[in-house]
């Protein structure tokens, strides 16, 4: 695993495991149910991700917004890919709604709806909310 994936808490935020992607519950929720979507390889730029990589992506941003949508009933979903601290090909997904969501006790506003993600005003979860959210969301994902 790369650094990156490692950072953001790999293999305990894992959600799904793609032959070249892992999407990884994100430590710090500015949204409920926001997600790394982390290439597994060395890569630093999009462009040099291998094409199976860039085919697969199609199956899981499908999968993503599947699973994402039963469980929070998103308006909107952003992908944002900033790679700015952390080097490897990755994405922040954000599910965007109106209000707030909650589920197992943790409630969490969209503090940017409609503008941009308010990424400064995220949840941050403790071991135990990590846990509860992390199989919530294996639970809605789409079988494979």
């Amino acid at each position: 695993m790369n650094a990156t994936i490692v950072k953001f808490g790999h293999p305990a935020r894992l959600v799904a495991d793609y032959r070249h992607w892992l999407v990884l519950l994100r430590p710090a929720q500015p949204t409920l149910g926001s997600l790394v979507l982390a290439a597994k390889g060395e890569a630093t730029a999009f462009g040099d991700l291998p094409p199976e990589a860039h085919a697969e992506l199609a199956a899981v941003t499908r999968d993503i917004e599947t699973a994402l949508k039963a469980a929070v009933g998103y308006e909107k979903i952003n992908y944002l890919m900033l790679m700015m601290v952390d080097p490897h090909v990755h994405f922040h997904v954000l599910p965007r709604y109106e209000g707030a969501r909650t589920v197992g006790g943790v409630s969490v506003p969209d503090a940017g709806w409609p503008g941009q993600p308010a990424l400064n005003a995220a949840v941050a979860l403790d071991g135990v909310q990590t846990e509860a959210l992390v199989a919530w969301l294996k639970g809605q994902w789409p079988a494979r």
